[in-house]
């Protein structure tokens, strides 16, 4: 007992370098099974995060980067300019057109989608996990728009919201309006919408469906005994119940959405520009116009970067003293 105790001060004593080797010494297998991931995640992430990020300190563009022209390399000749293109972004000429209405209408589409995915994938769930004739079937049916590749569905709604298209002509026949989905503003946001939650609902369905099941089928049977209606078991069964796996999926959701890159552009293309989310307003300034302006789009994807970093950042600490108050 001596001898432990008067080693435990000399352990702590070690330099940092001399904990780094014992730490090597006895999990040297741990460090060699995560080196080719550390590596490839270094390739493919951080790589192109530094270079990126260092380009949104220049004024660079297709124009002036580095390129070969058969055997002749031209080297870059773009200029060094700090963080202009943050302030460009932020505070600058028209940065309103530019900048913060893509921001607003990317938090409104991202808040609304991720709310109607809760909500009818929560309830999607909640019917299915009753015991119903045909449940099965129905699940299959109701993962089909997840299982099928979201180009293929993006284009099959392009056609569908087409001036000719099948929900047109369904409205026409009940002698209602007929928006232009593709054409008008409103009506595309509208569009974009009912698309993302097309195909997002069956993921939160899904999740959702496999939290219920892990709820004790005995607190639904005390509440009951107990006298609670089935809103009071919804309130304090249900929803305490899928604290932990709400928290996870509405997180994923929202960055998800946030950067839905694919719905917004197979849809719309480059052409409607009230419908660009800020994801897809970066793709643009960046490969979508001439000339293409790598410093700015750049710019733009740290910006998102930061966005998320930070809201994840309070999201956690929310759900923290949310988790310490109910305990």
């Amino acid at each position: 007992m001596a001898v432990a105790v008067q080693g435990q001060p000399r352990d702590r004593n070690r330099g940092p370098l001399q904990r780094i080797r014992q730490s090597y010494s006895r999990y040297w297998y741990a460090y060699a099974m995560a080196a080719p991931v550390v590596v490839v995640l270094g390739v493919l992430v951080a790589y192109p995060l530094a270079r990126g990020f260092y380009l949104t300190l220049t004024d660079a563009t297709n124009l002036n980067v580095g390129h070969t022209v058969g055997f002749n390399h031209i080297p870059d000749s773009f200029k060094f300019v700090g963080f202009q293109n943050y302030a460009d972004i932020l505070w600058g000429p028209g940065s309103y057109d530019r900048f913060w209405s893509h921001f607003i209408w990317t938090v409104v589409w991202t808040v609304l989608c991720v709310t109607l995915h809760y909500s009818i994938g929560l309830g999607l769930a909640m019917l299915l996990n009753r015991k119903l004739r045909g449940r099965t079937f129905y699940r299959l049916m109701l993962i089909v728009p997840w299982a099928v590749p979201t180009f293929v569905t993006v284009f099959s709604w392009r056609l569908m919201l087409s001036d000719g298209g099948l929900v047109n002509s369904a409205l026409g026949a009940l002698h209602l309006p007929q928006p232009g989905w593709l054409e008008q503003p409103l009506a595309e946001k509208a569009a974009a919408i009912l698309v993302n939650t097309w195909c997002g609902v069956p993921f939160m369905m899904v999740t959702l469906l496999g939290g219920l099941q892990s709820i004790p089928a005995e607190l639904y049977e005390a509440a009951e005994m107990d006298g609670a209606t089935a809103w009071q078991r919804f309130r304090h069964v249900t929803l305490p119940g899928l604290r932990s796996v709400s928290s996870t999926v509405i997180l994923l959701g929202v960055i998800w959405t946030f950067n839905q890159f694919v719905i917004i552009f197979l849809l719309f293309g480059q052409n409607a520009t009230d419908v660009q989310i800020l994801v897809t307003w970066a793709y643009q300034l960046g490969f979508g116009q001439q000339p293409r302006d790598y410093a700015q789009s750049a710019s733009y994807g740290i910006i998102l970067l930061s966005i998320l970093i930070v809201f994840t950042a309070f999201y956690q600490r929310w759900l923290k003293r949310n988790d310490q108050a109910v305990m």
